[in-house]
């Protein structure tokens, strides 16, 4: 027997704090605090092995919330510089995500009650290391996003960052994207955020703005330039001088429309124009 692996075991000795269990070769603890359900009457009992604090293998009749090649939502438990973010696989021992695959910046590390979406692997002598899962896996698992999502509130965990920003996975399913111009710190691994769709792409996926809804005190068309800019690293090849026919295709709306929006921004210096672009203000 080696831990990591389901069982059905014999009891063999009841004791004052638990069961002797064997496989007719081995004898493991079912501690008292690790039964589920009563156990007198019953001549087997299914349990997972693992090693207990004191690197003992024993059992449990608790199921772990994670299995190798296979993935679940685990909440972050406890975080340790030199190992680690440890998270709750439903057992009385968590597993590890260590720190070589944790972003290199530690303030973006997951904190207590932080979720990511993570399989397990069990080593050979026992011990339990999660790992989020990848690009792939959430691409194959995301459901798209219909056009209706748009300017929708959304919420969900970043399970990735890059240099332009991060990646989260919505509670509706939706795989989403946040720049940084369209966030005003960086969210850590794991962590809940919510925001406001910008933006739906052709294959479903979401562009997601987490900066407060200041648009709510203007009007509608200054709020699609800055989301447009915001989609463009906070630049556009557009300004008061462009052609009307490629204000009206690109935004929708009239070159007055356009001035009067544009004016509006640059007023309150959210934005600036510069031969012929427009870019985000130091403060935008």
């Amino acid at each position: 027997m080696r831990a990591g692996t389901y069982e059905r075991l014999e009891i063999d000795e009841r004791l004052e704090f638990g069961y002797f269990l064997t496989d007719g070769e081995t004898r493991v603890l079912l501690h008292d605090s690790e039964i589920t359900e009563p156990i007198e009457d019953k001549e087997y009992v299914d349990v997972f092995l693992f090693h207990d604090f004191e690197d003992r293998l024993a059992a449990t009749m608790k199921m772990p919330i994670l299995k190798e090649g296979e993935y679940d939502w685990v909440e972050a438990v406890d975080t340790v510089d030199h190992m680690g973010v440890f998270v709750n696989i439903g057992l009385s021992k968590d597993a590890l995500i260590a720190n070589d695959i944790l972003p290199e910046f530690r303030p973006m590390w997951p904190e207590k009650g932080d979720k990511l979406y993570c399989t397990m692997r069990i080593t050979e002598n026992g011990r339990f290391f999660a790992r989020h899962a990848t690009e792939e896996v959430f691409s194959e698992k995301f459901v798209p996003a219909s056009r209706e999502a748009f300017n929708k509130s959304v919420s969900g965990h970043v399970y990735r960052h890059i240099a332009a920003g991060c990646f989260f996975y919505s509670v509706e399913g939706y795989k989403g994207f946040i720049h940084t111009s369209q966030m005003t710190r960086e969210p850590r691994l794991g962590e809940l955020v919510e925001g406001r769709v910008i933006d739906v792409k052709e294959d479903g996926s979401i562009n997601v703005s987490l900066l407060p809804r200041k648009q709510e005190a203007i009007n509608p068309d200054a709020e699609k330039i800055l989301d447009y800019m915001g989609l463009r690293n906070g630049a556009m090849p557009y300004s008061d001088k462009s052609d009307p026919e490629d204000i009206k295709e690109r935004f929708g709306m009239s070159k007055a429309a356009f001035k009067r929006a544009l004016g509006h921004l640059m007023k309150e210096r959210r934005v600036y124009q510069e031969e012929g672009w427009t870019y985000f203000t130091k403060e935008q």
